[in-house]
């Protein structure tokens, strides 16, 4: 049978996109509330079919999913997801709620959850039962444009060897259902159990990507290349790399720090193609052991750097790669924003902050509300 051919609408190089998915939450209690269809109904009014284009439901009625439009700079898409945050947060206040951008709640279960009232969810859950019903998780992915379907491929695999440093700076889900799981990232670990989430495939070619997909819609793995969820993927539709490996980020301060690694990320591979340079591979058990390690450690992991097992501190990888894109940030107008992420290195990322919480005598509802004081004050370890 002959291949079925993935159009793949190029995009603008280096145009930037970011998805947040907000939990919902009571503002005395903390727990997880299902408003979003009453919130979502009333901010879709006087939009096309009732939908507001930059506000979205998620798999579960506690979840609203916040989107950019197509934007060229970090600045830009960091303004653009302020105003619908914004109006989400207004939408919130007046039921009583607030929202945090976080892995994992830290106490609400996943056994009381709603699902969205969507044909695809319910379809999702029908087929996955368990492993779709725990997805009471929240992240952050990046889209990044590029002009062509072949170097979408040669990107999204380049791009695994560094997986696991956006893991360890996002990494906000030490707590499961009100317990510590001992990870820095339980969120990753919950999404692996979907069949067709987790580390992506390599690929060596656009149209081996073509083929896969076309074997796994034949062998009715999926439906369509939408349920695909690799951490890594190329999105055909959008023209773009996608990264949806991190967490939940709990401040726009963290996303435009976290956007600009990606954006930089993506375009500096990008020139190294033009160069005429193949771009390296890293072996996929050295991938999966430092996503791992990122998962369990955060940024105390020692990542392995060579095929013979040595390891360097993530904290030292992630100076180092930072140091070393600095120039492509410049020249993308975010150099200020990559700057961030020595922010990040300084105060913590959120796993840290909300121990932090606990070990200064607080409790698990406490830590919810230092997330929401996050988000509102734009703060990092903000106090409510």
């Amino acid at each position: 049978m002959e291949t079925v051919q993935i159009d793949f609408n190029q995009s603008e190089r280096a145009s930037l996109g970011v998805e947040m998915e907000f939990a919902l939450v009571d503002r005395d209690t903390g727990e997880l509330v299902s408003a979003a269809s009453d919130m979502l109904g009333v901010l879709g009014q006087g939009h096309p079919d009732g939908v507001h284009p930059n506000a979205k439901h998620e798999l579960f009625e506690c979840t609203v999913e916040v989107i950019t439009d197509v934007c060229t700079t970090v600045a830009e898409a960091r303004a653009d997801l302020a105003r619908t945050i914004e109006l989400v947060s207004a939408e919130a206040k007046g039921r009583g709620l607030a929202l945090i951008c976080v892995g994992t709640h830290p106490f609400s279960r996943w056994r009381d959850q709603t699902v969205s009232p969507n044909p695809r969810y319910a379809d999702l859950v029908e087929e996955m039962q368990w492993t779709a019903l725990r997805l009471q998780i929240f992240g952050v992915h990046f889209h990044v444009g590029v002009r062509s379907a072949e170097k979408s491929i040669a990107i999204a695999n380049a791009l695994c060897a560094y997986l696991p440093h956006l893991l360890a700076l996002a990494a906000s889900s030490p707590y499961w259902e009100g317990h510590d799981t001992g990870l820095a990232s339980c969120r990753s670990k919950v999404f692996e159990g979907l069949p067709t989430a987790g580390l992506p495939y390599r690929m060596a070619d656009w149209a081996e990507f073509e083929q896969f997909m076309e074997t796994l819609v034949n062998a009715q793995a999926i439906r369509t290349i939408r349920e695909v969820w690799w951490d890594i993927r190329p999105h055909p539709i959008f023209g773009t790399v996608e990264l949806r490996m991190c967490d939940g980020i709990p401040t726009l301060r963290e996303v435009t720090a976290l956007a600009a690694l990606a954006q930089s990320l993506v375009e500096w591979l990008d020139r190294r193609i033009d160069a005429g340079e193949e771009l390296p591979a890293p072996s996929e058990w050295v991938v999966r052991e430092n996503k791992w390690l990122a998962a369990r450690h955060g940024l105390d992991a020692q990542f392995i750097v060579d095929e013979r097992g040595n390891r360097r501190p993530a904290r030292d990888e992630i100076v180092a790669l930072v140091d070393g894109l600095e120039p492509v940030a410049r020249s993308l107008d975010c150099g200020a924003e990559l700057t961030g992420i020595a922010a990040i290195l300084e105060h913590g990322p959120s796993y840290q902050r909300q121990r932090a919480v606990v070990e200064r005598g607080g409790t698990l509802a406490d830590v919810v509300a230092s997330l929401v004081a996050e988000l509102a004050s734009d703060s990092p370890g903000a106090a409510p």
